[in-house]
C-alpha cells in the first residue's frame, strides 16, 4: 500500500496557490513583481506536484505489475502503462506536462512562464484524477 499523503499535500498547495492567482482583483491589486512571485509560486508547485505524480505513478505500477515492466522504460512508455492501467486519461497529455516541466529547469522567460503557468493551470485535475485513481485501486 502507498503512502499518498506526500502527493496529497503537493496536490493541496498547487490548488491553493493556483486559487489564489486566479482572483483576478487580487492579483490586479498586486504590483509586478508580486504578481510575478505568485506565477513562481505557481510553477514551482507544478514542477514538484509534476515529478510526485510520476513517481507515485511508478511505484503503483511496479508494486501492481513488477518491476520488470516499469525499469528503464522512457517517461512515453510509462504513461502509456499507467494509461493502460486506467491511472491516467491522456499519454499525450502527461508529455505535454513533462515539457513544460523540463522547460522550467532549463532557462526563465516571462512568454515561457506563462505558458508553463497556463500548462499548470490545466495540470491540476488531471493530477487530482490520478491520485483519485491510485488512491481508490491502493491496495
Amino acid at each position: 500500500m502507498l503512502d499518498l499523503s506526500g502527493l496529497e499535500r503537493a496536490l493541496s498547495s498547487l490548488d491553493a496557490v493556483i486559487a489564489e492567482t486566479q482572483k483576478k482583483p487580487f492579483m490586479d491589486a498586486l504590483t509586478e513583481v508580486q504578481r510575478n512571485a505568485f506565477i513562481a509560486g505557481a510553477i514551482q508547485n507544478f514542477e514538484f506536484t509534476y515529478e510526485l505524480c510520476w513517481k507515485f505513478m511508478k511505484r503503483w505500477l511496479d508494486h501492481n505489475l513488477g518491476s520488470s515492466y516499469v525499469e528503464g522504460v522512457s517517461r512515453r512508455e510509462l504513461f502509456r502503462l499507467a494509461h493502460q492501467s486506467r491511472l491516467i486519461d491522456s499519454v499525450d497529455e502527461w508529455m505535454l506536462y513533462h515539457r513544460a516541466r523540463n522547460q522550467t529547469s532549463h532557462i526563465y522567460d516571462p512568454k515561457v512562464a506563462t505558458e508553463v503557468y497556463e500548462i499548470a493551470v490545466e495540470f491540476l485535475p488531471a493530477a487530482r484524477a490520478l491520485l483519485s485513481a491510485i488512491s481508490a485501486k491502493n491496495d
